[in-house]
């Protein structure tokens, strides 16, 4: 009979008790899945006395998160502390070197030392899982390393943060602002005290990362994206959005260029009829463009105890079964480097929120700028006016769509508008992902 897998365990909050609660409540399938059974046999944890709600009782307790990481009695060390440096960095380093092989969430951890710990997983010939790092309960490293190996992906994007999606989704719905949507999602939960972290797009663009490195080969590495968050989002955009066939969400976008590999992380227009448009609340949701297939859009949550769990569990789960393949998909020395590539290279569509001034000669001046750039509008909106004070002339609401073109050009022409002195304030501008 094959002997159990012994689990190490460092990092007992939400996660952590939920990856202890699911393995005793599946220990039986657990079994008949891997072809042996599954034991966490010591944890670690800040406070060994706070009650957890699981039974901790048949389990080592071990005070050093890196002592348990090299602990000859286990087979595998689970990482759930959180953080890039440090007891989470140190004891993986511990585990990989002593020849553990590692499963963790820590996406943080990822994106700044993914490379360097591939590289002792490979020497050591053990595996370093992180499914539950990106994406929470969907199978989306599995689905990029394993599920389409024999698959040209063109794109992969997505729905990475659950934070800015729920604002977004309560902002479009209710007609909220900003501000009292973030208000809102703090008293619930769903955002930090600090959110700046999530609403400046920096998660979504930790967790890209780590998605681009599968697709498409590139060393994991955050600074090679460019990164804008929802804060300039208003109602204003998202019923021009909804009128004009569009819902606004903050995607992570990884795509094969002539230029190389685009790795950006915005607010974004899709067509409503898209599969990712209907992604709402706190829901992540990634798509998936291969070559000879249909798109493929995986949906469900991306963060929550027992949805990481699930991850975590079933990187365990491939462990016991013996399954081991490279971290990133292929050999450290096979991946390439990458680099930020200018936004003023992208070529899409644009969605342009001006305020027109109210005089003789705009739209015209307007429409010259443009065409200088040769830049072909797909469609113009002129909304109405707010009320008005008495014997004033307020600025005109006008949208633009555009067709394809390039940053660089937009930019310039914006630029050139706003050198005539025929719009007040700064102009809005939403790229447009088309499916």
């Amino acid at each position: 009979m094959v002997a159990p897998l012994k689990v190490g365990l460092a990092g007992l909050g939400t996660v952590g008790t939920s990856v202890v609660r699911l393995i005793e409540s599946e220990r039986a399938q657990l079994t008949a899945r891997c072809g042996r059974a599954i034991h966490i046999v010591a944890v670690n944890a800040r406070s060994r006395k706070k009650d957890r709600g699981v039974d901790l009782s048949r389990m080592r307790w071990v005070s050093d998160p890196v002592e348990l990481a090299a602990d000859p009695d286990i087979d595998v060390f689970v990482e759930l502390m959180g953080g890039a440096e440090g007891a989470a960095r140190n004891a993986v380093t511990a585990a990989l070197s002593a020849g553990k092989s590692v499963v963790t969430a820590n996406k943080a951890l990822l994106a700044k030392h993914g490379i360097a710990l591939a590289e002792i997983a490979e020497k050591q010939k053990v595996a370093l899982n992180f499914e539950a790092s990106a994406a929470g309960a969907i199978p989306i490293v599995k689905t990029l390393r394993e599920g389409l190996a024999g698959n040209s992906i063109a794109r992969v994007y997505g729905i990475l943060n659950g934070t800015c999606n729920y604002m977004l989704t309560r902002m479009e719905r209710e007609k909220l602002s900003f501000e009292e949507c973030l208000k809102e999602a703090q008293r619930l939960g769903y955002a930090e005290a600090d959110p700046s972290f999530d609403i400046e797009g920096h998660d979504t663009a930790q967790k890209l990362s780590i998605l681009a490195s599968l697709t498409f080969g590139v060393r994991v590495d955050p600074s090679a994206i460019y990164v804008e968050g929802i804060t300039s989002i208003t109602t204003a955009d998202l019923e021009a959005a909804d009128e004009l066939g569009y819902r606004i969400k903050l995607l992570g976008v990884a795509v094969k260029t002539d230029k190389g590999i685009e790795q950006r992380v915005h607010p974004t227009m899709v067509p409503k009829d898209s599969a990712i448009a209907q992604v709402m609340g706190v829901t992540n949701a990634v798509t998936i463009d291969a070559e000879g297939i249909a798109p493929i859009t995986l949906v469900g949550p991306g963060a929550g105890g027992m949805a990481t769990a699930s991850a975590v569990v079933s990187d365990i789960a491939d462990i016991a079964r013996g399954a081991r393949t490279a971290p990133f998909g292929r050999p450290v020395s096979k991946l390439t480097s990458s680099r930020k590539l200018p936004m003023q290279r992208h070529e899409g569509g644009y969605y342009i929120r001006l305020l027109a001034v109210d005089k003789p000669g705009t739209a015209a001046t307007i429409a010259t700028r443009l065409a200088e750039h040769s830049i072909s509008m797909e469609s113009i909106v002129q909304r109405h006016r707010g009320p008005v004070p008495e014997g004033r002339r307020a600025p005109v609401p006008v949208i633009l769509i555009t067709y394809a073109t390039t940053e660089d050009a937009v930019r310039k022409a914006l630029a050139a508008v706003k050198r005539d002195r025929v719009i007040s304030g700064e102009p809005q501008l939403i790229r447009i992902e088309k499916n």
